[in-house]
């Protein structure tokens, strides 16, 4: 029976030859039909809708008839690929429906649904009628995606002082829904909110700042991403923060300068702002001499006379604000004695200045040289000290070599006594009385030796080491003749009154 393809494609013959080829079906082992379950693709590109029927070698593929399945519409007819009369696509898709180039394998049943368009996007099924195996079906789902177009929209004019602000507000719309985010340097609170419509989503992000001139000139960038996108859109806003800052002149840094018959002196009015201000000179005692001349923010003068000091003003003002600063100009003429007399004065005073610097640092080098002097003579009168207390005990050894009997006992080992004379003094300060040592010397005999040094050193001129030493020893063997030796022990010699007054006038 020949299979009708005219405009109604699923009619009563083509469910016959179906029915006809299905009863074969318990004959044959039945094949496979292979299909995707979903087919991605980008709004406006080809979608290949895969049908390919796998079995015996004999088997061969009568017709493919493909069909768009909706819950609410019901079945819609695509396209009949018949083997022996070709494709046949219906109305509402005429045109869009094509078969794959070629080569194509007689068992594939796939199609190709060119510029898809949103509206396509559902489910599918694949109807594959063979021979002698029946039929056979299956279905898969078409996403078609929407990639965006962004929109960025500036918010209110930006102004230094103000509170929190919108800086900006970032729109994109596709299927599914995209992602937008923000790019910058700049502090603020990025906020999103997103509206669904029945085939796409939209979604708006805010960017809101407090608004400072360091953001002036910054980039904001809007970044929407999307699975429909080779890569991020960015979409970049400039911000502009209206500002003034405050105004400053320059050009008085050396008063010096300023003096009459001067050339090429100028002021410079410094600040800064967005829109960019404009600058007005004045001067408060009356109008601009004449020469003065204002060119944007500098004031050029002619040369310097006395007439040109006075306080000039710089007004600095744009959209948003105004700012004032002023300075004052005295012109310096060195024929004038009361301005000569204020640089005199003030030579005056730094010499005066230096000064003082000086005699503090004499005052310090004094004070550290006295120390320094000072340290030195404690030093040489502890040497001296020393050196004295070695010769006075060289000199009590020399005293007992001469007056101790070495074959009796060892010098060590001699004492010195001082018995009382029976008409001598009884009280301590007449007659020392003479304690033993452990080095067998008595304070009274050392005392004694002191004197009989003192004596020698009153007796010596001091002509030499050699002759200080003989007239020492002199002066010794003198001072012995008031001890006598008994018994190994050195007593006095009785007197009248039983005192000795020696050289020093010291009683013993």
């Amino acid at each position: 029976m020949p299979l009708s393809l005219g405009a109604e494609m699923w009619g009563p013959e083509g469910w016959l030859l179906l029915l006809f080829l299905a009863s074969f079906t318990g004959q044959c082992p039945a094949g496979v039909l292979e299909t995707t379950d979903l087919i991605t693709v980008v709004l406006g590109q080809d979608a290949k809708l895969p049908c390919f029927y796998r079995g015996n070698p004999e088997e061969k593929v009568e017709q493919v008839a493909w069909a768009r399945m909706d819950v609410n519409e019901g079945t819609q007819e695509l396209a009949l690929l018949n083997s022996q009369y070709g494709l046949h696509t219906s109305s509402a898709y005429k045109g869009r429906v094509e078969q794959p180039p070629p080569p194509r394998d007689p068992l594939d049943g796939s199609v190709l649904l060119r510029n898809a368009v949103q509206a396509d996007e559902g489910e599918y099924e694949c109807r594959v009628s063979t021979f002698p195996s029946g039929s056979f079906q299956a279905r898969l789902r078409l996403r078609v995606l929407v990639p965006p177009l962004p929109s960025l929209i500036p918010g209110p004019p930006l102004e230094e002082g103000q509170g929190l602000t919108l800086a900006a507000s970032c729109t994109a719309e596709g299927s599914p829904a995209p992602q937008v985010s923000w790019d910058t340097e700049v502090k603020g609170t990025p906020s999103s909110r997103s509206f669904t419509h029945s085939r796409s989503a939209a979604v708006t992000s805010e960017f809101h700042l407090v608004p400072s001139r360091s953001m002036n000139g910054q980039p904001l960038t809007c970044v929407v991403s999307h699975p429909g996108l080779l890569q991020d859109q960015r979409i970049t806003h400039t911000l502009q923060v209206a500002f003034l800052a405050e105004a400053s002149v320059r050009g008085l840094e050396d008063q010096k300068l300023w003096h009459v018959g001067r050339e090429g002196a100028m002021l410079k009015c410094l600040s800064e702002g967005q829109p960019p201000p404009s600058y007005n000179w004045t001067r408060l005692d009356g109008p601009l001499p004449s020469g003065v001349r204002a060119e944007g923010n500098t004031l050029g003068f002619p040369p310097l006379t006395t007439e040109h000091s006075g306080t000039y003003v710089c007004h600095v003002s744009n959209e948003l604000s105004s700012r004032d600063s002023q300075v004052t100009v005295t012109i310096l003429d060195p024929q004038d004695p009361g301005q000569h007399v204020d640089l005199v004065s003030a030579s005056v005073v730094v010499v005066g200045v230096i000064a003082a610097l000086l005699f503090c640092l004499l005052v310090v080098v004094v004070i550290l040289m006295s120390r320094y002097h000072r340290r030195k003579a404690q030093q040489m009168t502890q040497k001296y000290e020393e050196e004295l207390t070695l010769t006075r005990e060289n000199s009590i050894r020399r005293l007992h070599s001469h007056h101790t009997d070495p074959r009796s006992q060892p010098e060590e080992s001699v004492g010195l006594r001082a018995e009382g004379h029976p008409d001598s003094l009884k009280d301590n300060s007449s007659c020392s009385v003479m304690s033993e040592e452990p080095e067998g010397r008595s304070y009274s005999t050392l005392t004694t030796v002191r004197e009989i040094e003192t004596q020698t050193e009153l007796l010596s001129p001091g002509s030499g080491r050699a002759e200080e030493e003989e007239d020492r020893d002199e002066g010794i063997k003198q001072a012995m003749n008031h001890f006598v030796q008994e018994n190994g022990t050195l007593r006095a010699k009785p007197t009248g009154n039983g005192i000795y007054i020696n050289g020093r006038g010291h009683l013993v």
